[in-house]
């Protein structure tokens, strides 16, 4: 019998709303066929399905007067998470579930997340600094990443050792984290085409968006949302540029919403 696994997402504030929490679950529901836990970390619980286990945002453990809630997904990585246990998928809330999740718990490694720069189009003029280069070249973006409950906690224990530092020296905490994984020899990373970027991969480039609508792309498994247009502004048909149109998105409510 195959063991359970737990799917974890994070909501705090109103940025988002408990809709992008449901229908986040639904996604994985549908697409996911392996017993699991859905578990939403969050300070407003109200409108979450009944299906949605919920707990408290995990403490960051922050010295007093440090209260930077950015980082706050680094707190996923505590010992004690919950009551929790065993294999964990985080994911973001702005993204979408569209083919089978079973892959990312099957594929092996200590811990799978995209590659940052696999999102993007290529970058020539940060060659100009290759070390700096070759560091964001191996930033995990923190979107969508697999870990082992408990086995990872050096990550935070690195943070709160010197927030300060941290902060300082990495833009955000995706960066930190990836260089303390790298540290450790745990960074590993999905393959190339399972988590797209819409605007780099769904969206037609250049001119050819003004003749072509939107598309998924063959092997995709969840579209995320890196840089702008947001998730939230694709769904209430915004986002397009004088150079870049944005055309019709009916698979993508539909993938969402289902």
């Amino acid at each position: 019998m195959t063991a359970s696994v737990n799917v974890i997402c994070m909501k705090w504030g109103s940025l988002y709303g408990p809709e992008y929490v449901n229908n986040l679950r639904r996604g994985v529901a549908r697409h996911l066929a392996r017993p699991h836990r859905f578990v939403c970390f969050t300070d407003r619980a109200e409108g979450l399905d009944p299906e949605v286990e919920v707990f408290p945002i995990p403490d960051l453990g922050l010295p007093p007067g440090h209260g930077d809630r950015r980082w706050q997904k680094l707190s996923v990585f505590r010992p004690d998470l919950a009551d929790l246990k065993g294999t964990t998928l985080f994911l973001d809330l702005d993204l979408v579930v569209v083919d089978a999740l079973d892959p990312f718990f099957d594929l092996p490694g200590d811990f799978r997340i995209i590659r940052d720069d696999d999102l993007f189009r290529p970058k020539p003029l940060r060659r100009i600094n290759p070390a700096r280069d070759r560091f964001l070249h191996s930033v995990g973006n923190s979107s969508v990443f697999r870990f082992e409950i408990g086995a990872h906690s050096y990550i935070l224990d690195a943070y709160l050792a010197d927030p300060a530092a941290a902060t300082r020296d990495y833009e955000i905490s995706q960066q930190f984290q990836s260089a303390q994984l790298a540290r450790h020899d745990h960074l590993d990373y999905w393959p190339k085409g399972w988590c797209v970027s819409f605007k780099n991969d769904c969206v037609p480039r250049g001119l050819s968006s003004f003749r072509e609508d939107p598309s998924l792309p063959p092997g995709a498994r969840i579209v995320v949302f890196a840089g702008n247009p947001k998730m939230t502004d694709v769904l209430e048909g915004r986002g397009q540029k004088w150079y870049r149109r944005i055309g019709e998105t009916g698979w993508l409510r539909r993938a969402w919403e289902e």
